[in-house]
């Protein structure tokens, strides 16, 4: 087709051949798989993707068929997705003040982050502290999220009946809210439920039903696999938890008598996004071509197949470390997400590895996307990627490798039973120790951490509270219990003035039990370093490493500027010096570092590095490093006192602990 374009007709006809012989040119006569990578699962990556890897029409068109490019024809002109934003301060009143700030600046949705111990979101136990948190909002025009966090995390639908008892009937009537049950993810998050798997599943599907009628406008349940990502999984254990858990809640609210269509409005898909966005765009495509198969198969039918899906950037990628670089991770997941078709987008504040985020935090994660959508345009184009052969193809081979864990989850009973087994959590464990070893190799880099860190950074403010105080303030239980737990027991009781601590339920002794997903970030491990070199410094002893440049500039600058780095992802301050042994002996006696490390081209080492190496030793360093692989001057440089080599590829979080170990460096 390009062909009949004017402009394309006046350049010659290349073909794949033709690229693939200058491919294997450039390459040496090496094979297209060297370049060929492969994703976190190994689903292969290939250099150029071409016509024949997609069908035309594979993918159908927006708003229909397999909603593979979204549930809907056409974006919204002012609102092409909705920018939703989290509110966690403990205190509700400050809590209530960021609701209030992040609508007016340009939000269009609020996340509440309940925790009932305010370590992980607001102290909201009562229906009085939701009437707090909402002043002022229409929740007609800015829906509403709960999300149950931390001590709260089994108490979903608690808390939503103390969301429904702070609104009138009509309110309920006309509010837009998520109520996100989920005891699913609250499993995977804590290891227990207070009941067995079926009868929790159970719960949350009559709760579902019971509301439907009462909130014609909600969702009441959330499948979340936003545990499996922040645990280190992969794009591929992610979308088969995802839709395992979708498939798990339709089953229990079909048993429950809601019908298929019903029951696949009632949940709200939640996903982590990285910065990796075209792994991204890719992976919310396979999400939406696989649950329109499973909502398909169910028998759903219509828009009710299409998948509602909220991406939320990912926290593991976050750094406490040099935070300002994640504003730049937020803006790729926000990108990744808006274009790859999310129908809710939430942007982590940049801070939010150091704590509490403070104003500027939250205003970035809201106007990432504001000009995300208003001055870059990015959702006046439907489904942006559809027909981009990369995307197409890879998403298609993540879907697909996807369904075959999918069909093990629903082979083992289901999410939930699979959950307990435990073979799922043994995968993302090994998932995340293979992310961690590429970290600490850094084969997977993180800017500003284990590549060109910054020692003298300036650090953003974030939010203090005296939690303590928060929580003595808050009410506790009141003695009104319900009379049973049906949905009108606890929302009559929740409006009788009950608090969380009343309504809430006691342990079964068949409560479900499995291993938890414990979240990493990966950038921690180097970060713990760097606070051990803090420490030091802010004795007055900032922890030294003495760099012996041989030859010229133009010799040793690479290696240089490699070995500065790279003890600097330690906190390690460089003292740089250059010349013959002779010299660098007198300037390491003067620098009296207990670390040394000698930097050169190839030639030169084998010219001087062995009497560097003796020089050094003599000046007093305890250890000597070498930049670069020794070849066969290994012996040699090793018996003048070389201790260790570095270079591209070897475990650079157990080398730089070794030099902490060195130094005195312990926690």
């Amino acid at each position: 087709m390009a062909d009949d374009l004017p402009l394309s007709a006046e350049f010659p006809h290349a073909d794949e051949a033709q690229w693939l012989a200058l491919a294997e040119k450039a390459l040496d006569g090496a094979p297209l798989s060297r370049i060929t990578t492969k994703t976190e699962h190994g689903v292969p990556v290939k250099p150029l993707y071409r016509a024949p890897d997609w069908a035309p029409d594979a993918s159908g068109i927006p708003g229909a068929g397999s909603f593979i490019r979204g549930a809907r024809p056409i974006n919204d002109a002012y609102l092409p997705w909705d920018i939703r934003q989290v509110v966690s301060h403990p205190d509700p009143s400050q809590a209530a003040d960021h609701v209030m700030e992040a609508l007016e600046g340009g939000a269009s949705s609020i996340e509440l982050r309940i925790d009932a111990a305010g370590e992980h979101g607001v102290v909201a136990r009562s229906a009085a502290d939701i009437d707090r948190l909402l002043r002022g909002v229409k929740l007609d025009l800015a829906p509403i999220a709960l999300e149950a966090a931390g001590a709260s995390s089994t108490q979903g639908i608690e808390l939503a009946a103390i969301l429904a008892a702070s609104l009138g009937s009509g309110d309920a009537a006309e509010a837009r809210v998520a109520f996100n049950v989920d005891p699913i993810g609250a499993l995977a998050r804590t290891g227990a439920l207070l009941a067995s798997v079926t009868e929790e599943l159970e719960q949350a599907a009559t709760f579902a039903r019971d509301i439907a009628t009462e909130f014609p406008h909600a969702t009441a349940l959330r499948a979340d696999s936003r545990p499996v990502h922040e645990a280190g999984g992969t794009e591929v254990q992610e979308l088969a938890y995802l839709i395992a858990a979708g498939a798990d809640y339709v089953r229990a609210l079909m048993t429950a008598g809601v019908d298929a269509n019903a029951a696949c409005r009632a949940i709200l898909f939640t996903t982590s996004v990285g910065a990796d966005y075209q792994i991204e765009m890719a992976k919310l495509r396979a999400a939406r071509r696989m649950w329109g198969r499973v909502a398909t198969a169910f028998g759903a039918t219509g828009p009710a197949a299409g998948m509602n899906l909220q991406a939320v950037t990912s926290r593991r990628m976050l750094t406490r470390r040099d935070p300002w670089v994640n504003i730049l991770r937020n803006t790729a997941a926000c990108f990744a997400a808006g274009v790859g078709g999310a129908d809710i987008v939430t942007v982590r504040c940049f801070t939010d590895a150091m704590g509490l985020p403070g104003k500027l935090g939250r205003r970035l994660a809201r106007n990432t996307q504001i000009i995300a959508q208003e001055e870059s345009s990015l959702g006046k184009v439907v489904d942006a990627p559809g027909g981009a052969w990369a995307i197409e193809k890879l998403g298609d081979d993540l879907a697909k490798a996807a369904w075959d864990l999918f069909q093990q989850i629903e082979r083992e009973g289901g999410l939930a039973h699979a959950l307990e087994l435990g073979a799922f959590q043994t995968g993302v464990a090994d998932a995340r120790n293979a992310r961690m070893k590429a970290a600490a190799r850094r084969k997977e880099p993180i800017t500003g951490v284990t590549d060109f860190p910054l020692l003298a950074e300036e650090v953003p403010a974030i939010e203090t509270v005296n939690l303590p105080a928060i929580v003595r303030r808050a009410a506790e239980a009141s003695g009104r219990a319900p009379a049973n737990r049906s949905w009108s027991a606890l929302k009559a009781a929740a409006r009788d003035k009950a608090t969380l601590a009343d309504l809430s339920r006691t342990a079964d002794e068949g409560g479900a039990e499995a291993e938890s997903f414990w979240p990493i970030r990966i950038a921690e491990p180097f970060e713990r370093l760097r606070d051990l070199a803090d420490q030091r410094t802010s004795a007055g002893r900032a922890p030294r490493i003495f760099l012996a440049a041989l030859g010229p500039l133009a010799e040793h600058s690479a290696r240089v500027q490699f070995a500065q780095n790279y003890f600097m992802a330690g906190g390690l301050t460089a003292v740089p010096a250059a010349g013959d042994a002779a010299a660098l002996e007198q300037a390491a006696r003067e620098a009296s570092c207990q670390l040394a490390c000698l930097c050169g081209s190839d030639k030169r080492y084998a010219a001087e590095a062995v009497e560097a190496a003796k020089a050094l030793k003599r000046a007093g360093v305890a250890r000597l490093y070498l930049a670069g692989k020794p070849g066969e001057l290994e012996a040699a440089l090793r018996e003048a006192g070389v201790d260790e080599f570095i270079h591209i590829g070897v475990d650079v979080l157990a080398s730089l602990e070794k030099a902490h170990a060195e130094l005195g460096l312990t926690a």
